[in-house]
């Protein structure tokens, strides 16, 4: 059971209206690193959690996201309040207009919501469950949620600086602030699992969890920990990975007899002739700029015509 408490979890001063600022603010309402995206992934995660103790956390997070939620809406409907009222009962067209089109997507805001809240992200893309990516793992979703909550601070820190209004930058702080709270609360619950990596119950093939596969190969390549030291085995050759579990690198099926003969045919059917070399649709339409084409001097008389 949710129950609203009609006072906001943190006061909103906004100095002045800004429609410009309130289509960046919407960035953390409707957009992938918000606050609804956040709620909707730690509740989610909860109704799945066996653990109580982590069932309760993420109850607590997600609801206080709910909060944040409502605290940049009302951000954004405050910033929006003057545009609001005129383009609800009109105001000399100039000025409007200047409002409306302040920058961003405002706009939009001012146009489709009337100055509210919408659910979309600063860009004008509307809000999406694809945002909630938990997968039903403990120690997969709380790693995803700890790189959500980085996420969310590196946002709130780009509105911070791209806003003088020092009532919004108090609020904007704090918002940041829990941000870094919920990543201590959700690190320390997954290292309370042991051990938590890597993630899910199958152990990776002991062959193949220490090398290092030298992919991009060519100027610049560089060690570091990631690939050098006692704990890895750094393969050079990016090719010696293709032979690596003892084959000729090529994909095989085994299938019946019948379906060997279909396949067959089907192949048959589809060969490309050999030692032919055909006049194409490319060849009879060539211009300038084709390059080297079969039959170049009949192409130009048909285009001639």
């Amino acid at each position: 059971m949710f129950i609203h408490n009609k006072r906001l979890m943190y006061t909103v001063r906004v100095s002045e209206p800004n429609p410009r600022l309130a289509s960046l603010m919407l960035e953390q309402f409707g957009g992938p690193q918000g606050e609804l995206a956040a709620a909707m992934r730690y509740f989610t995660q909860a109704l799945a959690e066996s653990c109580p103790k982590r069932k309760d956390m993420l109850l607590d997070i997600a609801t206080e996201e709910l909060s944040h939620l409502e605290v940049i809406g009302s951000i954004v409907v405050m910033l929006n309040k003057g545009v609001n009222a005129r383009m609800a009962e009109g105001a000399e067209e100039g000025e409007l207009l200047r409002d409306v089109f302040s920058g961003g997507e405002s706009h939009t805001t001012s146009l489709l919501y009337g100055g509210g809240a919408a659910l979309m992200n600063s860009g004008g893309a509307p809000w999406s469950a694809a945002y909630v990516d938990t997968i039903g793992e403990p120690t997969a979703d709380l790693r995803s949620n700890i790189a959500a909550e980085s996420r969310a601070k590196i946002i709130y820190e780009r509105l911070i600086n791209v806003t003088d209004d020092p009532g919004v930058k108090d609020t904007l702080g704090f918002l940041m602030t829990r941000e870094i709270a919920h990543q201590k609360s959700f690190e320390k619950a997954l290292y309370a699992i042991e051990p938590n990596f890597p993630s899910g119950k199958l152990p990776g093939d002991p062959e193949y969890t220490d090398k290092y596969f030298n992919m991009s190969s060519g100027k610049g390549d560089e060690r570091g920990p990631w690939n050098e030291g006692e704990q890895w085995e750094y393969i050079a050759d990016p090719m010696a990975q293709s032979t690596g579990n003892g084959g000729d690198g090529d994909a095989m099926v085994r299938l019946s007899e019948a379906e060997v003969a279909l396949a067959r045919k089907a192949a048959m059917r589809t060969a490309g002739r050999e030692g032919v070399d055909p006049l194409t649709g490319a060849d009879l339409g060539a211009g300038p700029g084709a390059g080297s084409t079969k039959n170049l001097g009949a192409a130009a008389k048909i285009g001639s015509r």
